[in-house]
């Protein structure tokens, strides 16, 4: 039961800052504040026992911070991500230098990798390009028209495969299929991103940019512009 005339709001606050008073839970949040994690992958990154791990989390969906969910890839693997709540939290120290140059990979390179290079330039000014492990024969039109709707052009851009793409300062997978496919080191970054193809509403596309706008925004907080 909360104090007499302790809102429930400030309750739910207070319950926030106490998980993310433990440095372990802090730095959990931390990772998932660039990128999606398998508990696995956090274990190994953290070096976090699993047991603890697994205590760490529940304590952090308690309350309201982070998500557990099923790969859209492959059913047997889950990942974690921060919630909008705990994307809002105070992101602390810096995460470290914005990379100049970004490589979205996706599995057909026909939507969700397209968009997130698209909407990367827009914020960076240049630096991404986009990439598929078996690409598609074009850009889906529900993601060409998303692009407009949002005032980006994907008009002239092809999907490419990824063995043709050159080097990049980091690589972000933006669906679960690819990143299980490649089984990328810890370096490589992961957001998992539904599939707006399968839906195939405009809605869908409008939702999948407004995720990716988000992520980028979270990965460059604070950071300057390069080419304003």
């Amino acid at each position: 039961m909360p104090a007499t005339g302790i809102a429930d709001d400030l309750v739910g606050r207070a319950r926030v800052f106490a998980a993310l008073g433990d440095p372990g839970r802090l730095a959990i949040v931390d990772e998932l504040r660039r990128t999606d994690r398998s508990p696995t992958e956090l274990t190994a990154r953290l070096g976090v026992p699993g047991n603890l791990l697994a205590h760490h989390l529940d304590v952090l969906e308690d309350v309201g911070l982070i998500e557990r969910f099923v790969s859209s890839g492959d059913r047997r693997r889950r990942y974690v991500r921060l919630t909008g709540s705990g994307a809002e939290t105070d992101p602390g120290a810096a995460d470290g230098d914005v990379p100049s140059s970004v490589l979205f990979v996706c599995t057909h390179n026909s939507a969700r990798s397209q968009l997130a290079a698209a909407a990367w330039n827009r914020c960076r000014g240049a630096g991404a390009t986009s990439a598929g492990t078996r690409p598609a024969s074009e850009v889906h039109p529900g993601a060409v028209k998303a692009a407009r709707r949002a005032g980006l052009d994907l008009s002239d851009a092809r999907p490419r495969d990824l063995v043709d793409v050159g080097p990049a300062d980091v690589v972000v997978t933006v669906c679960d299929r690819a990143h299980e496919e490649l089984d990328p080191d810890e370096s490589w970054l992961h957001w998992s991103i539904p599939d707006p193809v399968t839906a195939g509403t405009g809605h869908a596309f409008d939702r999948t940019l407004a995720d990716l706008d988000d992520r980028i925004n979270r990965l460059t907080r604070g950071a300057p512009q390069e080419n304003p």
